[in-house]
């Protein structure tokens, strides 16, 4: 179905009422949604990182309120970026892995139809779903809600969301500048090439300039454009993805700071590759350029910040912060949490979130209560009171009460499920389920593990065994989540030819 037609079907009825008490009734409030790549839990000082310097970021947090168990909707980028924009699972969705582009070799098919079948390689134990090469058109998101409403929807950076007709332009942004369907940069220095591959959607500015500095420029310059009427933007940085790459200054001031700090920096004949093939994270919050990379996110924060200021919008203007999934282990170190990125452990799911709503969230404050990248459309939508038809399958949950610190939020679950395999086979098929303090990762091939996250936020003492009751009690309430969702679930691999030691 086209994309006019659904809105057509989807949109007719909605109601735009006014903006919350709180907010200027002027003007419908503007929406700053900020995305950092890779971001790991505790990758910022509001956090409690010492070695990462987010002075910016951190103002932020002290302007808004805090979520401690906020959690990305899967362990890796894609799926996690289309809840965000349409509010519901990943497995309702279809994208339940990364997004193969063309820099990994893909070309979409003449039928423009994504793939339904199986991967199967001999040497797993498993067939597991072939992930979609784009987000459907059929998909409504945030930004269509929101420019039927009057608003200007730009996007910047990262999206890797699929390519050409499905870039953020084909699903309801006006502006998009940098996105692609990478899931990283070829490099992270104008004119942003290497080889064949570049930002078609970025044309060089200066020989040299560094990406992140260029985002927070068009940043500055979308809101500048835009002051006068209501605007949606995602600064969605491609930052701190892979490659590692960072200002020169900056790294060593990095390792200067490191030093007063009594760090021992990562020096560069250290072998972080042995982090890839053994997938043992690195030990400590010590390396320069990834902490360079995150002082670029700060400083293009600080630049949005400012403009904000300057123009008079900071009191009329929402402004979210999160990541995509957790740090990767070859970057960062996400203790107290287990693991990272693409691993069902919470250093994989586990994100900081910053929601800044003045007039409604309290500065400074903070909330335990579970949320999801699943809960931003229903409640950036509630906030607007705009009315979600109930033609629209939503999974998400209107996090107003918990901002205002009201009653009022009701749900008691939060499912997630990744049907694959990553990075060889260090990460294999997992679904997952919390449910109040407990965690059931369901491995598809292997066994259960059941953690209390209150108790053991480390997950370190599987209770599976322990706690007969609450891992069936829970598997049952998975196992129903996933028909729910028409999960596409891994099915055995009987052409499986376990390799020999």
């Amino acid at each position: 179905m086209k994309k006019p037609l659904v809105l057509f079907l989807i949109l007719t009825g909605i109601v735009f009422v006014s903006c919350k008490d709180q907010l200027n009734k002027q003007k419908p409030p503007n929406i700053i949604f900020v995305v950092v790549d890779d971001l790991g839990w505790k990758d910022v000082g509001f956090m409690g990182s010492e070695f990462y310097d987010t002075p910016n970021i951190n103002k932020l947090a002290s302007d808004g309120m805090v979520f401690t168990n906020a959690y990305a909707s899967c362990a890796v980028c894609s799926p996690t970026r289309a809840s965000i924009l349409t509010g519901r699972y990943p497995a309702r969705i279809g994208i339940t892995d990364w997004i193969r582009g063309r820099y990994s070799g893909f070309e979409v098919p003449e039928d423009k139809k994504s793939p339904t079948g199986y991967y199967n390689n001999p040497n797993r134990a498993l067939q597991t779903p072939e992930n979609p090469h784009w987000m459907e058109l059929s998909e409504v998101t945030i930004a269509e809600m929101l420019k039927t409403k009057g608003y200007t929807t730009g996007h910047i950076g990262k999206w890797h969301l699929g390519p050409d007709e499905w870039l953020p332009t084909g699903q309801g942004f006006d502006v998009n500048i940098g996105g692609e369907d990478y899931g990283q940069p070829p490099i992270y220095f104008d004119p942003y090439k290497r080889g064949k591959f570049y930002i078609e959607t970025l044309p060089s500015r200066k020989e040299g300039e560094y990406l992140t500095d260029r985002e927070g420029d068009e940043a500055v310059k979308f809101i500048r454009e835009n002051r006068d009427n209501p605007f949606f933007l995602n600064l969605w940085h491609y930052a701190v993805h892979t490659p590692l790459q960072a200002k020169e200054n900056y790294i060593e001031n990095s390792k200067k700071r490191a030093d007063a700090l009594g760090i021992d920096p990562l020096g560069p004949d250290e072998d972080v590759g042995g982090v890839f093939r053994t997938g043992i994270p690195l030990q400590g919050q010590r390396n320069p350029t990834y902490a360079a990379m995150i002082k670029s996110v700060d400083e293009a924060m600080g630049k949005v910040l400012r403009t904000l200021d300057s123009l008079g919008l900071r009191e009329n203007t929402i402004i979210v912060f999160f990541s995509d999934n957790g740090g990767h282990i070859v970057s960062t170190d996400n203790a107290p949490l287990r693991m990272g990125k693409g691993y069902p452990y919470e250093g994989g799911i586990r994100e900081p979130l910053i929601i800044s709503i003045p007039g409604i969230t309290q500065p400074g404050s903070s909330c335990d209560v579970p949320v999801s990248s699943i809960d931003f459309f229903p409640t950036l939508l509630s906030v607007l009171e705009i009315d979600i038809p109930d033609t629209l399958i939503i999974d998400g949950r209107d996090l107003t009460p918990l901002l205002a610190n009201k009653k009022g939020f009701d749900r008691e679950d939060l499912f997630w499920h990744f049907p694959h395999y990553w990075w060889g086979n260090h990460v294999r098929p997992y679904s997952i389920i919390r449910s109040g303090d407990w965690k059931l990762i369901k491995h598809w091939e292997g066994e259960m593990e059941l953690f209390n996250l209150k108790d053991d936020i480390s997950e370190t003492t599987n209770l599976a065994d322990e706690n007969p009751a609450k891992r069936i009690e829970l598997e049952n309430k998975l196992n129903k989540w996933l028909k729910e969702t028409n999960a596409r679930l891994p099915i055995p691999n009987p052409d499986y030819l376990p390799l020999k030691n």
